[in-house]
């Protein structure tokens, strides 16, 4: 881990999904805020609950049973517990397994919620929950599970269970079993006090955590669309003036504006230009801002919600120590997450489409002006055994139609669950996984646009007429031929594909700085 970075601190300071993302990497170190002040206030919510035990008071999922079951009343010598009970019936997740990197977001989420101090927990399992992340104890998340209210209670008991050392986590890459790392590192497994199993378990962390890790994603991926459209108006000797300051200013909406702007810095469009073969060029290339834009100009109002959500207390009960109340209410609800991640895959659908459109440009003879057949770099007694992208034209064409199929909304789908008591739910974590999934597979049709329109532009440099490319794509260019040198004779581009896909993932080309 990276420790020359400010800490990132769990407390009453807001975080911001920049914060979440580099936790999630294991770039920055963390901490709990500790001054005395900020721990008296915790306790006293959990004191606060003890003294209405102490008074026989009805509390949801403390005094009672859980859901529809609130009318049932729990004996005071069962209230112990009905903690365990919870996460242990709620232990029926299937499907794949959060990755690392999700499971830590997932983590970052739970405890900023809880560590609002309204959710009737004790100090302690803020300091536990702040241990695993700490030591990179990760419990083993089942994805599926969750309609997202009340909250994220199926995928949420694997962290219930493993903070009272039951289920298994993953150490240093090992599953092992949570009782056996509690074990190694000398911890006692918590004892789940009246309320925190339903704190831990009743909010949106797990839609939150990845709506974060989509959200970075999502930006990034508009920058490298943005560049990708610039290598292709080179290759396909496009016209940078559909990008003039003076057309966007006639329909000024910020985004389309930003990109408009990136463009023309990265395709240096006040130098002279070569002469146009097309006063007009295809869609993909001309309104390229206009596509791009809109996910530009979403992203401020999708950081709000998502941040929102990660700055909150999200369970229920909330517990106001201060005024000695209990307030029953709906935060587990997610829907403001299930419609920032419904409405971002779209939006990234949208640039898979326009990148998609972008390469059949490229590969095809009657659009690209001039480059060969399928961009091939075979000389010419070759050319004819030679199929250079046409097949990662096709495999692009499959990863778009299956990122546009996915982009049905998930917060539609309500379904009445738990005896008609979660009778409209968000399905907000079903749509942020379905967010992640359209971002892979557009991560993938960026990765093969990418390597094309660097194949495109070197062999547009082969002319004897090649102009010099502007100095930020030049760059690009340069760095890109290092790991993926030009295609001549046909070769398998898997490899080179699934190394794109990395330096992606890493965030490698600095854009737009």
């Amino acid at each position: 881990m990276t420790t020359h970075l400010e800490p990132v601190t769990f407390g009453e300071c807001p975080l911001r999904i920049e914060d979440v993302l580099a936790l999630a990497n294991r770039q920055v170190p963390t901490q709990l805020q500790d001054d005395a002040a900020y721990r008296q206030r915790i306790a006293k919510g959990a004191q606060f609950l003890d003294s209405l035990l102490d008074k026989e008071g009805v509390i949801y999922g403390v005094t009672t049973g859980y859901g529809d079951s609130c009318v049932v009343a729990v004996p005071l010598e069962h209230v112990e517990a009905l903690p365990r009970h919870l996460y242990t019936f709620h232990g029926c997740g299937l499907g794949k397994l959060l990755d690392a990197q999700a499971t830590r977001a997932v983590l970052a989420a739970r405890l900023q919620s809880l560590c609002h101090g309204v959710s009737g927990v004790r100090v302690e399992l803020l300091e536990r929950l702040h241990a695993f992340l700490e030591h990179d104890v990760l419990p083993l998340i089942p994805e599926e599970g969750s309609v997202g209210a009340s909250g994220d209670l199926t995928p949420l008991s694997y962290v219930a269970a493993t903070l009272s050392g039951e289920r298994e986590v993953l150490l240093r890459g090992e599953r092992r079993q949570a009782a056996d790392v509690h074990r190694e590192l000398g911890w006692e497994p918590l004892v789940l006090r009246p309320k925190e199993a339903l704190a831990l378990m009743n909010g949106t962390a797990v839609m939150t955590g990845l709506a974060c890790l989509a959200f970075a994603r999502a930006d990034y991926l508009l920058h490298l669309a943005t560049r990708i459209t610039a290598l292709n108006v080179v290759a396909l000797q496009g016209n940078p003036e559909h990008f003039d300051e003076r057309l966007f200013a006639a329909k000024p909406h910020p985004g389309q504006m930003q990109v408009a702007a990136w463009l023309r810095n990265d395709l240096a469009i006040d130098a002279p230009t070569a002469p146009l073969h097309r006063l007009q060029d295809r869609y993909s290339l001309r309104c390229a801002p206009h596509v791009l834009g809109v996910l530009a100009d979403s992203l401020n109002w999708l950081r709000s919600f998502i941040e929102i959500e990660l700055n909150s207390a999200n369970d229920n009960p909330i517990i106001d120590a201060e005024a000695e109340r209990v307030l029953h209410g709906g935060h587990f609800y997610g829907g403001h997450i299930a419609f920032a991640m419904d409405s971002l895959k779209t939006l990234v659908a949208n640039v898979a489409d326009l990148l998609d459109r972008q390469l059949a440009l490229l590969v095809d003879v009657r659009y690209n002006h001039g480059l060969p057949s399928n961009l091939s770099g075979a000389p010419a007694d070759r050319a004819m055994i030679n199929h250079g992208f046409k097949a990662v034209q096709i495999g692009t064409s499959a990863w778009t139609a299956e990122a546009l199929k996915n982009t049905m909304p998930a917060s539609v789908f309500s379904r009445s669950t738990e005896c008609h008591n979660q009778d409209k739910v968000s399905m907000g974590t079903i749509a942020a996984r379905d967010a992640i999934r359209v971002l892979e597979l557009t991560e993938q049709v960026a990765a093969a646009t990418l390597l094309a329109a660097n194949q495109g532009v070197w062999l547009r440099a082969q002319a004897e007429d090649a102009r010099p490319l502007p100095p930020a794509l030049a760059a690009m260019h340069a760095e890109l031929v290092k790991d993926f040198p030009p295609v001549i004779e046909d070769r398998a581009l898997e490899g080179e594909l699934r190394l794109c896909l990395q330096r992606i993932a890493e965030q490698h080309w600095g854009l737009h700085a």
